[in-house]
């Protein structure tokens, strides 16, 4: 049997072959202009599914990551808060213990109480503590006002909440990322005098301690000396607290780098373009499309009398 090829489908032979190597080089031209083997989805829909969820988990960790920085800020001014005025601290107890010298006198402890005054406000200042964006660190969640503050009766007291906000910073990990102030400038509790308790803000007690200082009263300075213990651990504790998050957060972080990493080279495997093997097929395609337009062309002018002559 004699098979008949017409001229009209000869040509569509062969235009469509020109089409496809026309369409192979546009590819491979456009992913070297990109630096991507998948440039739509239609060129790889398994592969670019894949690419979309690599990206969106990327974008979630890079979440994690400013979360923690912004988290690290923030425990870090608190750790700064807190160790200045532990040292203030310490200073207080060295002139309270100076004070309660039965070597020291009237003026001598006068002298020493105006210097206690100071550092008082001093640690009132330092519990007052704002971050860059003007909010009190240990205020609970009441930012935009003063941690401590003169209360109706003119006594400085806590006036934030108690509220311990928490961030997250992994799928299945969140971190504290405050210190109420009342957690770290504790009030004390002492006995009445009637067989009962009664609660003494921090800087009450300071305050009482002053005083008993500037009237030599020998009793109320032995009772500060004991409740600065107090405010000393109090401080302490939540400073050892802060530190404690703070290595939590830079162990997260440590985690969400390398899981950064993974991703990004998975990502990098998926998506990124071979340049040698990009432009070896690019060369292999602009001869083969040369030769097919040499042969169309050459092939399209033959006719009938050229085989009878």
């Amino acid at each position: 049997m004699v098979m008949k090829v017409s001229t009209g489908q000869y040509f569509d032979n062969a235009s469509s072959q020109l089409a496809t190597l026309q369409n192979s080089l546009s590819q491979t031209q456009t992913q070297l202009s990109t630096s991507l083997q998948i440039v739509k989805p239609s060129d790889a829909p398994d592969k670019a599914s894949l690419v979309t969820r690599l990206n969106t988990e990327i974008a979630k960790q890079n979440t994690y990551v400013a979360t923690i920085k912004t988290l690290q800020n923030s425990l870090t001014a608190q750790e700064t808060a807190l160790r200045s005025a532990d040292d203030v601290m310490a200073r207080i107890k060295e002139l309270t213990v100076q004070a309660n010298s039965d070597t020291m006198g009237p003026v001598d402890r006068k002298t020493i109480a105006e210097e206690m005054t100071q550092l008082r406000d001093q640690v009132l200042s330092i519990a007052n503590t704002q971050d860059s964006n003007g909010n009190y660190i240990f205020a609970g969640s009441r930012v935009g006002q003063p941690a401590f503050g003169p209360d109706a009766k003119g006594m400085i007291n806590y006036q934030g909440d108690q509220t311990r906000l928490t961030v997250a910073v992994g799928d299945s990990r969140v971190i504290s990322m405050n210190t109420p102030g009342s957690d770290a400038f504790t009030r004390l509790v002492r006995d009445d005098g009637k067989g009962g308790k009664v609660g003494v803000g921090f800087f009450q007690a300071m305050g009482d301690l002053i005083t008993s200082i500037q009237t030599s009263n020998k009793t109320g300075m032995q009772q500060g000396l004991k409740e600065i213990d107090t405010m000393t651990l109090g401080l302490s504790d939540a400073n050892a607290k802060v530190g404690t998050s703070l290595n939590i957060a830079d162990m997260q972080s440590s985690i969400l780098s390398e899981v950064n990493l993974r991703l990004q080279t998975t990502l990098s495997d998926i998506q990124d373009l071979d340049y040698t093997k990009a432009i070896t097929k690019m060369n292999k395609d602009e001869l083969a499309l040369q030769a097919a337009q040499s042969g169309f062309a050459k092939i399209s002018k033959l006719s009938l009398f050229n085989y009878i002559n």
